[in-house]
C-alpha cells in the first residue's frame, strides 16, 4: 500500500471511530480519498461535483450507518465491511496484474466502482461518473460531453 493510501485509510477509520460507528464502509473509503490531489483531479476531469459528493456521503454516513454506544474507558473499534474488504482486494489484485509494486488511491478508486450496491457508487453514477469513465479520463481519454439538459 502507498503511503498515501495508508494515510487516508487511517483518516477513514478515524472518521468512522469519532461518529462511533461499527464499520468502515465504502463512503469512508471514498470520503478519505477524495482529499488527494489525485483523485480530485480526476473525478472533477469526469465531470463530477466534490462538494456536492462529499456532502451527500456525509449525509448518508449519518443516517445510515451503525452506531454503537460509547463505554467510559474502552476503545472503540471500528471493522471494515466486506465492501472494503473487497475494494482492497481489487485493488491489489488489478496492482499484480499491471505489474504495479504499490496500491495506491486511484487502484482504490477504480475498484470501488465494482460495488454496484453501494451508496458512494450511485452519487457517482448520477453524477455521470462510472468506471469506464474513470479509466477512459486515466488511459488519456477525454469523457464524453454532457448533455445541457
Amino acid at each position: 500500500m502507498s503511503p498515501e493510501l495508508e494515510s487516508c485509510l487511517g483518516q477513514a477509520f478515524q472518521r468512522a471511530r469519532n461518529a462511533h460507528h461499527e464499520l468502515l464502509t465504502i463512503e469512508y473509503l471514498l470520503l478519505a480519498i477524495l482529499e488527494t490531489p489525485a483523485v480530485r483531479e480526476v473525478l472533477t476531469g469526469c465531470g463530477a461535483d466534490l462538494d456536492q459528493l462529499g456532502a451527500e456521503l456525509q449525509r448518508h454516513l449519518a443516517a445510515n450507518n451503525l452506531r454503537r454506544v460509547p463505554v467510559p474507558g474502552e476503545v472503540h473499534r471500528v471493522q471494515p465491511d466486506l465492501g472494503v474488504q473487497r475494494v482492497l482486494q481489487r485493488a491489489a489484485f488489478h496492482l499484480q496484474s499491471g505489474g504495479k509494486d504499490q496500491v495506491g488511491v486511484l487502484e482504490v478508486l477504480v475498484a470501488i466502482f465494482s460495488e454496484k450496491h453501494s451508496h458512494a457508487v450511485l452519487q457517482l453514477a448520477r453524477m455521470q461518473v462510472t468506471r469506464i469513465v474513470v479509466v477512459n479520463y486515466l488511459s488519456g481519454l477525454k469523457p464524453p460531453s454532457r448533455d445541457p439538459r
